[in-house]
């Protein structure tokens, strides 16, 4: 029988979510039942957020519950890895029309549950809070440990070599796919069924920015928003130009075209957002770690050139804007 959120009380909902996540991991001094976590000190503490609204950042016709935890858990290891962190606990707030099954809020909570013991790490606390009608909100909090200096947007210089840790285009390729109501990808079309998963349910390997660090990496930051936007913003934070080669980028731009043809992934590889590999600079191609490859090099700009990403000499701007279109 169905039952809303507002079915339950405010406990009786938390503990339907706590049976689903870990709540407990290294690091994690006290967890869930008192007013605020509390973690052990040492290393220095990387902090960052991600909030995913219905109808903005996902669609139920679209998406199960159980991926939009699992996305919403992703987009913050990104951010901790690009850091050259690893996670230690998550505080999850949970924001839903009381009318709501109850069995959305369990396979969200589980979805978040898989992607934390994947990582090894807690969910430590969180809130949660009635909305009006239809209205329906999650975010989530990471903590992160580093075991050495973070690795900024801004360490860029002349002469380092660019790379990526994973593929490119993949999401992007899958929001192209939903767009045109393409929910399921024709049997046999393996291109397209890896970008429809990518884009629900993108997975990261949340190592690839310890291990980016450690080999020495100078800047590095998460593509969240695109190679065009999120490299210009770290070609204008080291005050260089990133010029890439397409033919470093033939694999993706292949692999996406089988999905939604040329030109379209062309625009999925440079300018698509939500894919969550990471780019990193290193000072030459024999510092870059196992799992990533190199895709172009750092320039100093020239004189009233501004900083940005180039591609076989050709500018490329564009990319995912929470509040502008392209």
């Amino acid at each position: 029988m169905r039952r809303a959120v507002g079915d339950l009380s405010e406990a009786e909902l938390l503990e339907r979510i706590l049976e689903r996540v870990p709540a407990a991991s290294e690091g994690v001094l006290v967890g869930v039942g008192d007013d605020a976590a509390v973690l052990a000190g040492g290393p220095d503490l990387v902090v960052t957020t991600d909030t995913m609204v219905l109808g903005q950042d996902w669609l139920d016709a679209w998406s199960s519950p159980w991926e939009v935890g699992a996305k919403l858990v992703t987009q913050n290891l990104g951010d901790v890895a690009a850091m050259g962190a690893r996670c230690t606990a998550m505080v999850l707030t949970l924001t839903v029309d009381p009318e709501l099954d109850v069995v959305w809020v369990e396979e969200l909570a589980r979805g978040v549950g898989d992607r934390a013991r994947e990582g090894g790490f807690s969910i430590a606390g969180g809130d949660l809070s009635s909305a009006p009608v239809g209205v329906r909100m999650v975010s989530v909090t990471a903590l992160g440990a580093l075991t050495g200096p973070p690795v900024l947007r801004s360490g860029a210089r002349p002469g380092d070599v660019v790379a990526v840790s994973g593929h490119l285009g993949r999401a992007a390729t899958g929001l192209e796919l939903l767009q045109e109501g393409v929910l399921e990808a024709p049997v046999g079309v393996r291109e397209s069924a890896e970008c429809l998963a990518h884009q629900r349910a993108p997975e990261i390997d949340a190592e690839a920015g310890p291990l980016a660090a450690a080999a020495g990496a100078t800047a590095m930051l998460d593509l969240s928003d695109g190679l065009g936007r999120d490299g210009g913003r770290l070609a204008t934070a080291s005050d260089v130009v990133l010029e890439l080669q397409r033919e470093e980028l033939a694999d993706d731009l292949a692999f996406c075209a089988a999905a939604v043809g040329v030109e379209r992934a062309d625009r999925a590889v440079l300018t698509g957002g939500e894919e969550h590999t990471l780019l990193a600079t290193f000072p030459d191609e024999s510092r870059v770690p196992g799992g990533w490859r190199v895709i172009g090099r750092c320039r100093e700009r020239a004189a009233e050139e501004p900083p940005g990403v180039l591609v076989d000499g050709q500018p490329v701007s564009g990319g995912w804007d929470h509040f502008r279109a392209g």
